[in-house]
């Protein structure tokens, strides 16, 4: 279709994180990824479940404008179930990546020497028990050199060569599975766990995506293809889910 923008190309790719989970929660960090679930849900995923955001299970698939108090929340979440969600592996989380490296280090804490980092993030947050409980997606909207490096300043998110490394303790239920950017779709199909692509963006080259990545991707010198675009119910979708066009904003071109 011709009117598909680089926005609806990685809300799929997002959507497609999910599919063939079955009963999991579904937890997108970003507009596009929480699109993306949203999308999945109403199509090939109907057993994902949605929260708030915050403690509640939500009715329904709420649009991205939909306000909290619209909200339809079916069950009470405490803060304490989700740790046990976590622990028993029945979540699928996309978060965000300010770094990510060859193996899925992902650093959402600081950039720079960690005694003295130019810039302090949000903090390692949950990323270390998220990605060796249950499976883990990452989305960066701004692919270049700084976001895929070649070794991540702090490591959140474990890779597949720290788990490995760690031992069972770490690697047992450790669940990579893709890296969705602006440019295209990556995972980790790779005798080594190493960052493979495995798709490209319409109009993007795969000379454009090593330029932009700090290391060497494996299957870049393969016939990589290309992202699928959405189907026209799906584009309808898009275009419900997301009245305000948040998707626009969120994506470099």
């Amino acid at each position: 279709m011709s009117d598909v923008t680089r926005a609806d190309i990685c809300t799929i790719a997002c959507a497609e994180a999910w599919r063939g989970d079955g009963e999991v929660m579904a937890s997108p960090f970003g507009s596009v990824p929480a699109l993306g679930a949203r999308l999945a849900k109403s199509t090939f995923a109907p057993d994902l479940v949605l929260t708030d955001g915050e403690a509640a299970l939500v009715h329904g698939i709420p649009t991205l404008a939909t306000k909290s108090a619209e909200l339809v929340r079916e069950s009470y979440v405490p803060y304490k179930t989700i740790f046990a969600i976590v622990w028993s592996g029945r979540r699928h989380i996309m978060m965000m990546a300010s770094q990510v490296d060859q193996f899925g280090n992902q650093n959402i804490a600081a950039i720079g020497d960690h005694a003295k980092p130019k810039a302090q993030l949000v903090g390692v947050r949950g990323a270390p028990g998220n990605s060796v409980n249950h499976a883990t997606s990452y989305w960066v909207p701004d692919h270049n050199p700084r976001s895929f490096v070649a070794s991540v300043d702090v490591v959140c998110g474990v890779g597949n060569d720290r788990a490995a490394a760690a031992g069972p303790g770490a690697s047992r239920f450790h669940d990579l599975r893709r890296v969705v950017s602006n440019l295209g779709v990556f995972d980790f199909a790779t005798p080594d766990g190493s960052m493979r692509i495995a798709s490209v963006h319409p109009g993007v080259s795969l000379d454009e995506v090593a330029a932009a990545t700090s290391f060497a991707l494996a299957g870049i010198d393969t016939d990589v293809p290309v992202t699928r675009e959405p189907t026209e119910t799906e584009a309808g979708l898009l275009n419900l889910l997301d009245p305000k066009g948040l998707r626009e904003r969120e994506v470099s071109a």
